[in-house]
């Protein structure tokens, strides 16, 4: 499903599952200066895999001020999805003050706020009741200290837009005079609050702009490339360019003799499988008072590596095995329903393809960068634009040597994350240096070697074979799946999941699964496994329709038969998976093809098409449908796309959906158009964005969004708006130029069917 797999169940009858218990608790207590300050007590919660526990301590949550202003701490790393605005909206909604007298303030790495991390779209389901009922808590405070001053009973109290009312007497008073008083009443219980009815919202669901824009458009120093603290060297790393590339002899000598530079010296990975692993990696670490200084230095470096090759890592001889295990039997069955090959011997018509795809890159437009100060008490201060500052956390102090508890995290704003920082390689680098030249440091890579050490999308291949019945409708699916491992183990987000679909829509189905050995690191992606999966499935099935003479709308309804809510998983430890509902597939199948106007894509120009496809993702149903044809130099032209999302019943802050749902159509566009890593003897063969080519403004199309909502607890929306895009186009270009693209990135077409 995701990288993830799990979250909680966010049932409407219990408002305490989305992961805090009935032991959460809030505390009050006088700020300094006078104030109401809020603490959340969250136990050990439900959590994505990897991410600590909380444990039992107490920090700031929630600040009242005398003057009434609201300062609130966003838990999560804001990486542009909006979280930053979007958790203080929670909180401030329930509290009732009016959102211009809130301050949003990042917060620091801290057990006291649970799970901080920015990865699975679970930012929303992790969080929408638990900040719900802490602005509730807060509310209920004030309340009991207006009563108490008033010397009336609480229940004729109400408050609103940061003032409390005693209705019956007229009188008000705003939160900044209560706010003393109520830091001396003990805090409600979390299960105990009333929250409000949604028609009474004043802040969710309103156009909201995130709270650092203003800031981002004025170039202020937010992100971590921003960086300054006192008495600060920079720092360059330089990683072996084949994976896991051990260092034989350097020209450190001549290095450190240039100007300005304050220590040039070797860094000894953390292990043999740093590369893989995202550990530290070895290196050679070039420090100077300028970073200018240190990166000129690093392009006179001359390293002698172990190996300097390795031709069985290269793009072309993982094609040719994985053509060659496409001829054999796959070494695992992942799934096996009925019986296939009975099916397929009895089918009308049997359909076979291939489908392939690359290694892509993140390539965020913040390269990677961490700032750190390993002090000579042992403590440890580290700025760095990380998704998972837990876990970075654990590395350093892992890698080091270091107690865990003296290092204090600062999460600055990310310039684009998609999976790529849930790895924290570059602060590891940071914060190494810094212990051994005794003072805080900047590293700062360049754009080559954000490219040359990511954590790459996998690249995957598909042989699939479908038998058709008579009417069309398939009776027998098979999946012989070639991915990337290590010593047989499916590398970090290369897998195919068992569910797939159409596993348990079609009765006579297999996956089977072969793995190449990969010695180049993986990791997840925005939607990962769907943004690949997505169009290599949706795609086939869009095949097996034509082939059946079937609408590819009308095939995708009728596998997924009538509206009904499917079994949910079992429990994965504390969490619960939401079921499947076939009625939410069909409600954005059925609107996407009302918006584009799918019944008459008949009447289309010749050579213009419309596409579809549908993914279930992170707990959001996503239809899209692409209207697409051929320019006369062969490159596709995209003229508009439309998109239908349920996820939920309520959209907290519109402005943002809407920016989240077409940002995610227009990465998969460019990802489907463009991208490609390639792989030789070892070493990632792209440089910059000279080769490499993001979607330019001229080919971004209209993108056209409607949310539908339903009667589900609302679910995040990072990523499910990616993976349908890219059959969609493919499936598009096919209507329009009857050539069927089965491998990307798509390139230039020729008009007819090859």
């Amino acid at each position: 499903m995701n990288e993830t797999d799990v979250v909680e169940s966010l049932e409407n009858r219990h408002p305490h599952a989305a992961g805090v218990s009935r032991r959460a608790f809030l505390t009050a207590s006088l700020a300094a200066g006078g104030g109401l300050l809020l603490t959340l007590h969250l136990p050990p919660v439900a959590r994505a895999a990897g991410v600590p526990a909380a444990p039992a301590e107490l920090n700031p949550f929630i600040l009242i001020h005398p003057d009434g202003m609201v300062t609130i701490m966003a838990k999560n790393p804001e990486i542009g999805q909006g979280m930053k605005t979007t958790l203080p909206m929670l909180i401030a909604e329930e509290l009732d003050v009016e959102w211009k007298s809130v301050h949003a303030e990042q917060a620091l790495l801290d057990p006291i706020y649970g799970p901080q991390f920015a990865g699975g779209s679970l930012g929303t389901p992790l969080n929408w009741i638990p900040m719900q009922q802490v602005g509730a808590a807060g509310r209920t405070l004030l309340i009991e200290a207006a009563a108490a001053r008033w010397r009336v009973p609480v229940h004729e109290c109400d408050a609103a837009r940061g003032k409390v009312y005693h209705r019956p007497s007229g009188r008000s008073v705003p939160y900044g005079a209560l706010a003393s008083a109520a830091a001396a009443l003990p805090a409600p219980a979390l299960e105990s609050v009333t929250l409000k009815n949604p028609k009474d919202y004043t802040i969710i669901g309103k156009f909201t702009g995130g709270v650092d824009s203003p800031q981002v458009l004025a170039g202020d120093p937010l992100f971590g490339i921003d960086v300054r603290v006192e008495q600060m060297s920079y720092a360059v790393y330089e990683q072996s360019p084949v994976f896991g590339g051990r260092i034989v002899r350097a020209n450190l000598a001549e290095i450190r003799a240039l100007p300005g530079i304050r220590a040039a010296f070797i860094v000894r990975g953390s292990g043999p499988d740093a590369a893989i692993d995202m550990g530290l990696t070895e290196g050679v670490a070039i420090v100077a008072d300028r970073w200018w200084d240190a990166q000129k230095a690093r392009r006179k470096l001359r390293i002698d590596w172990d190996p300097h090759t390795r031709p069985e890592q290269s793009t072309s001889v993982f094609q040719h095995e994985a053509e060659r295990l496409m001829r054999t039997a796959p070494q695992a069955v992942i799934r096996r329903d009925g019986n296939v090959e009975a099916a397929l011997a009895s089918a009308a018509r049997v359909l076979t393809a291939t489908y392939t795809y690359p290694f892509l890159a993140h390539a965020t437009l913040e390269p990677q960068n961490c700032t750190a100060h390993v002090k000579r008490d042992g403590s440890v201060q580290i700025w760095a634009p990380t998704q998972a500052p837990a876990e970075g956390a654990q590395l350093v102090a892992r890698t080091l040597g270091i107690d865990p508890g003296r290092i204090t995290v600062h999460m600055t704003r990310v310039g684009g994350g998609f999976g790529r920082r849930l790895h924290n390689d570059y602060m590891v680098q940071a914060a190494m240096i810094s212990k051994r030249i005794g003072r805080a440091v900047k590293v700062l890579w360049d754009r080559t070697q954000d490219f040359h050490h990511d954590a790459y999308r996998p690249a995957g291949f598909h042989k699939f074979t479908a038998g058709l019945a008579a009417s069309g409708r398939p009776v027998a699916f098979r999946d012989h799946f070639i991915t990337f491992g290590q010593n047989g183990r499916v590398a970090s987000s290369a897998g195919l999941p068992g569910h797939e679909f159409p596993a348990g829509f079609i009765a006579n189905l297999e996956y089977g699964q072969s793995v190449l050995q990969l010695d180049v690191p993986t990791g997840p992606m925005r939607n990962p496994g769907g943004n690949a999966l997505a169009f290599a499935f949706e795609s086939f099935i869009d095949e097996m329709a034509h082939a059946g003479g079937l609408d590819p709308l009308a095939l995708r309804l009728d596998l997924y038969g009538p509206p009904r809510v499917l079994p949910a998983p079992p429990p994965q430890g504390a969490l619960r998976i939401p079921p499947f509902d076939t009625g939410r597939v069909r409600g954005v199948l059925e609107l996407v093809a009302h918006m584009s106007h799918w019944a008459q894509r008949h009447t289309l120009p010749a050579g213009t098409g419309l596409g579809l496809a549908f993914y279930y993702s992170h707990f959001g149903y996503v239809a899209e449908v692409v209207k697409a044809s051929l320019g006369h130099d062969g490159a596709p032209k995209v003229h508009q796309i439309w998109a239908a999302v349920d996820i939920g019943r309520q959209i907290i802050n519109p402005a943002g959906a809407y920016n989240q749902v077409q940002g995610a159509v227009l990465d998969g566009l460019g990802q489907a158009l463009h991208l490609l890593i390639t792989v030789d003897n070892g070493r990632i063969v792209q440089r910059n964005f000279d080769t490499y080519h993001l979607l330019r403004m001229r080919e971004a199309p209209p993108v056209e969004v409607r949310f539908l909502r339903s009667d589900n607890p609302p679910t995040g929306l990072g990523e499910p708006a990616l993976p349908p895009v890219l059959p969609a186009l493919c499936n598009a270009l096919y209507a329009a130029t009857g050539r069927r693209i089965r491998s990307l990135p798509i390139g230039r077409l020729r008009s007819t069917a090859a």
